[in-house]
């Protein structure tokens, strides 16, 4: 099972769509070889090296987390009710209101849509807060997206550079 990477004061949690099978059987978040998740936090600057998934836990030294909307594995994320997602939200509001990070970036617009019942989801900064916590929506960096690995970087290291500045 895929265990949420959670602690008080972080300065963002990641929060993907649901782990894929490969995830699901390594038993660590974005374990799948095809996920750009580790290289994109590393080149976006919010860890020193690049992490390996069973590594996981070092990111609480880094001042991040990682927590899922939907614990339950599939192929595609497509795979998943509206209910799942939606119930997912609630349950990832209650979380962030307890651990009240500085951001809260979830991979996926179509995801934040769903969870969030927000129909016009743009990409960034949303002017969503949960508490204190900005909320952010950042491109998915499975190997099935079609973003470039440079687009994730630069997406990411614009919600870096806005919480080391505080802008």
């Amino acid at each position: 099972m895929i265990t949420d990477i959670l602690a008080d004061n972080l300065r963002v949690v990641f929060c993907g769509i649901n782990p894929g099978l490969s995830t699901a059987h390594h038993g660590y978040h974005f374990a799948n070889a095809n996920n750009r998740f580790w290289k994109v936090i590393h080149q976006a600057g919010f860890t020193a090296r690049q992490l390996a998934p069973e590594e996981e836990q070092h990111l609480l030294d880094t001042g991040c987390g990682i927590t899922m909307l939907v614990e339950r594995p599939t192929v595609a994320a497509s795979e998943l009710e509206r209910d799942e997602l939606r119930n997912g939200g609630e349950a990832l509001k209650e979380k962030i209101l307890r651990y009240q990070p500085q951001a809260l970036a979830i991979l996926g617009k179509q995801a934040f849509s769903s969870a969030f019942g927000i129909r016009k989801v743009g990409w960034g900064r949303q002017p969503t807060m949960i508490g204190k916590t900005e909320v952010w929506v950042l491109p998915n960096p499975s190997g099935l997206n079609r973003a470039t690995l440079e687009q994730l970087i630069a997406s990411y290291r614009e919600l870096a550079l806005a919480l080391k500045t505080g802008q």
